[in-house]
């Protein structure tokens, strides 16, 4: 850890001129050298006490209002534990539904005592994001928020996608499918994600009350043309990229193509270049069928009782480094580890080509085709 010492020795009349006074550029732009310095800095100061440094605590703030609307807010807030910015939290997220900042930020405001203020947010233009974004959270205190709008015809399918992405909210799910409150369009929404939940107790009960028949109006009967007739239809890569976009089917949640998207699943930048559209469809098809190494889920119980479900992409001498859907991750210790278990699901939800058309399907496969790897011009 660098201590207060580090950064003075740079000077602190020269890291303030930069933190203070320079605008901060989005993530995507290339960062000057100073910026990145300053960023660095801040980064490696997030265990400072700023209320007893008010010349740390003047520049923190200072670049906290240079990042308003940018990803970096919420890594600021949360290092160094800023109070009172819950709006900004949550006018981030929308703004930023794809990246993992996102996820964090609304955890922040779930856990916050003004956590209220998500429910005037969701009536607005941003609530299509927001759910997205409640949704990927997994968080149980999510559910309070989600549940209402499956009554709201113009995000209720979004809502009801983000409700299967928690245990509580998927228990709901299934209690309105029981008592026959939960519409039948939601209803062959949400089957598929629930009849693969990785949630033993949900999975089993979604098999009886969700059955495999359940289908969309205007997409058949829930039976799937073979392989070899999906080969044979001709897709289209434009339609597909809309359909790969779409909140119900919810790729780009879980996937990249060329930096777009959550850098959780593989990415698929040049995913046509290494699976033929058989191979592709098949995937699809059948998720826990093969695989890929370094992509099986996990599921570690701690000791006070909480879970973690992820990939584990670091398992060190002392501890575990599991990163979550939404593209956080989350180092835990392994003396706080009571379990940990690979499960046998890909964490890749099956059926969701049931909430497609076998068209639409082909559509999706032409696109996921066409990513291929640029080959270098010949000189």
């Amino acid at each position: 850890m660098i201590g207060i010492g580090t950064w003075r020795h740079w000077g602190l009349a020269g890291w303030l001129a930069v933190a203070t006074g320079l605008a901060l550029p989005r993530l995507h732009a290339a960062l000057d050298d100073q910026t990145r310095l300053a960023l660095e800095t801040l980064s490696r100061l997030k265990d400072a006490d700023l209320e007893s440094n008010a010349a740390l605590k003047n520049a923190v703030l200072k670049v906290l209002e240079k990042t308003r609307g940018e990803p970096e807010f919420v890594e600021i807030v949360r290092d160094f534990r800023l109070p009172g910015q819950e709006a900004e939290l949550v006018r981030v997220a929308a703004l930023h539904p794809q990246t993992s900042q996102a996820v964090e930020a609304v955890r922040m405001v779930l856990a916050s005592s003004q956590s209220a203020i998500l429910t005037q947010s969701l009536q607005g233009e941003q609530a299509s994001a927001l759910i997205e974004v409640l949704g990927r959270s997994g968080d149980a205190r999510a559910v309070p928020f989600l549940q209402p709008l499956l009554n709201r015809e113009a995000v209720q399918k979004a809502a009801a996608l983000a409700l299967t992405q928690s245990q509580e909210g998927a228990v709901r799910l299934l209690a309105a499918q029981k008592d026959g409150t939960l519409a039948p369009s939601l209803a062959v929404v949400v089957a598929p994600a629930l009849r693969s939940a990785r949630w033993p107790d949900v999975r089993s009960a979604a098999q009886t009350v969700f059955p495999e028949t359940t289908a969309a109006p205007g997409k058949g009967t829930g039976e799937f043309p073979p392989i070899a007739d999906l080969l044979q239809m001709t897709g289209d890569p434009q339609k597909g990229l809309a359909i790969f976009r779409r909140p119900e089917v919810a790729c780009s949640t879980c996937h990249q193509v060329n930096g777009e998207g959550v850098d959780f699943g593989p990415k698929l930048s040049e995913i046509g270049s290494k699976l033929g559209k058989d191979a592709l469809i098949a995937a699809i098809l059948e998720p826990s069928a093969g695989i890929s190494f370094g992509f099986e889920a996990w599921r570690v119980e701690l000791k006070n009782g909480d879970e973690v479900f992820g990939l584990i992409v670091s398992d060190a001498e002392d501890e575990v480094e599991v990163k979550q859907q939404g593209g956080q991750s989350q180092r835990i210790k392994k003396a706080d580890i009571a379990t940990r278990e690979k499960q046998p699901l890909s964490i890749m939800p099956a059926g969701l080509h049931q909430s497609l058309t076998p068209q639409e399907f082909v559509d999706l496969i032409a696109y996921l085709s066409s990513l291929k790897k640029v080959e270098p011009r010949q000189p």
